[in-house]
């Protein structure tokens, strides 16, 4: 792949990993919490959010190797002592909020693809490249973040359901979940062969992709 497709496909992963993170500070805010507000993390400004590693090396480290990047930006603060009403609840859809916010883009991508599909021409052919790689990374974003081991945000979704000593374990998991995270992912691949990231995304991402593009 060329350092000009790198770079394209690099300036698409900022604003999906940007609005994923606005997206969990205006749910909280909705819910009472102006943590992210105070913070000035409302902004759609890339400068206000980014991480050195994740929303610049890892992004470019993959687009470059595999194709196709995502990573992850500054945490939003979010305070759930804060908000209305129960904490776990809320804590669970300030957590959704994040990858409803890819999906919501990954269909506005899709919708774009299969209209482009019908023009023809450089311009064209350039703005369809652009919106089906920028629905394949909030798709892969989304995916991601809803694997439902702490830190992220599918784990948000457990905490209404989990029960005080659930709770505890959860508190014991965050505080190891991305070394949890590469274990899974490399560790399989090293011992026994299997590409756990590789099957996880042909059973999610590829079918997504082919459904809402409707590109094989």
């Amino acid at each position: 792949m060329d350092l000009a497709s790198i770079a394209i496909r690099f300036a698409l992963v900022v604003p999906a990993i940007v609005f994923h993170e606005v997206a969990h500070g205006y749910s909280a805010l909705a819910l009472g919490d102006t943590t992210a507000k105070d913070a000035g993390r409302l902004s759609l400004n890339p400068l206000k959010h980014i991480d050195p590693f994740g929303t610049v090396l890892l992004p470019l480290l993959m687009t470059a190797t595999l194709g196709f990047g995502f990573g992850y930006a500054k945490p939003v603060p979010v305070n759930p002592w804060r908000f209305r009403g129960d904490r776990r609840v809320g804590m669970a859809l300030t957590g959704v909020a994040g990858p409803a916010a890819n999906l919501a883009m990954a269909l506005v991508s899709a919708l774009i693809v299969r209209a482009l599909g019908w023009l023809v021409g450089p311009v064209a052919d350039l703005a369809w490249t652009a919106a089906y790689a920028f629905c394949m990374v909030n798709l892969a974003l989304m995916l991601f973040n809803l694997v439902p081991i702490p830190p992220f945000d599918g784990s948000r979704l457990l905490l209404p359901f989990l029960s005080q000593r659930g709770l505890a374990v959860y508190r014991d998991m965050e505080r190891y979940g991305f070394v949890i995270i590469i274990a899974l992912l490399w560790l399989p691949e090293r011992l026994l062969g299997v590409d756990l990231f590789g099957i996880y995304l042909n059973a999610t991402l590829v079918p997504l992709m082919r459904a809402l593009t409707g590109v094989s």
